[in-house]
């Protein structure tokens, strides 16, 4: 696991040199679906400080067995009726992508943790597939807007996306390229800054952190194959 997560942190070292940047602008989430407990704490042993998970029941199952302290990422799919649960794991959350859930988590925290200032990221649908989750690009102001004027608990910080499924890491640059530009119109029309790029994962986060990417979400490079899904 230590040499692993050395290898990765070299690479992102010396992408975030080629983009002008220091590695400590980059913020590295390890992503352990279908690993062990045990596997993420040998990881938060050798010095990680990011956990990510895709699944509110997986990650409400590891956790508390998991003595070492981590921020809790929220990558996957965010549903109105395991919200308030998330709320409860999660230290931020990347999947913003529709006003109900906006409305839903704002509803939450207002009445249980009135005090609570939740980081999140809006999910885009870069590539406009309809299988996938998140908002589409023209209609991110709007989502945006929304959270800024009616979700006083929830403080935006940046954009995520998962590009479609490629051959090879290079093509996946143009939507790189364009969720950064998004970001960048974004923060111009909210009048909000978006520091948070979250764009990048095992096979492509080289690209992601030379195209502007802070948040690169490692799974296979870090934790190797996953175990099989149960049946």
């Amino acid at each position: 696991m230590k040499s692993r997560l050395d290898r990765i942190r070299r690479t992102i070292r010396d992408a975030a040199l080629r983009s002008g940047r220091s590695e400590i602008d980059i913020r590295l989430v390890g992503v352990s679906k279908r690993h062990r407990a045990s596997e993420i704490s040998l990881a938060l042993e050798a010095g990680m400080t990011d956990i990510g998970e895709n699944r509110i029941q997986e990650a409400a199952e590891k956790k508390p067995r998991i003595q070492q302290p981590a921020r809790w990422h929220l990558i996957g799919p965010l549903q109105r009726n395991k919200a308030r649960r998330a709320l409860e794991i999660f230290d931020i959350v990347h999947t913003m992508d529709r006003r109900e859930i906006v409305e839903r988590i704002q509803f939450l925290l207002a009445e249980h943790w009135p005090g609570r200032n939740l980081p999140v990221l809006m999910q885009i649908n870069i590539g406009r597939e309809p299988q996938k989750a998140g908002v589409l690009p023209d209609e991110a102001g709007e989502l945006g807007r929304e959270i800024l004027s009616n979700a006083p608990n929830l403080r935006l910080v940046g954009v995520m996306s998962i590009p479609p499924f490629v051959d090879e890491p290079e093509e996946s640059r143009p939507f790189f390229c364009e969720l950064r530009r998004l970001r960048d119109e974004l923060e111009q029309r909210l009048g909000h800054p978006l520091p948070e790029l979250s764009m990048g994962m095992s096979a492509d986060y080289e690209v992601a952190i030379e195209e502007g990417a802070t948040m690169v979400r490692i799974g296979t490079a870090l934790f190797g194959s996953r175990s099989p899904e149960e049946s």
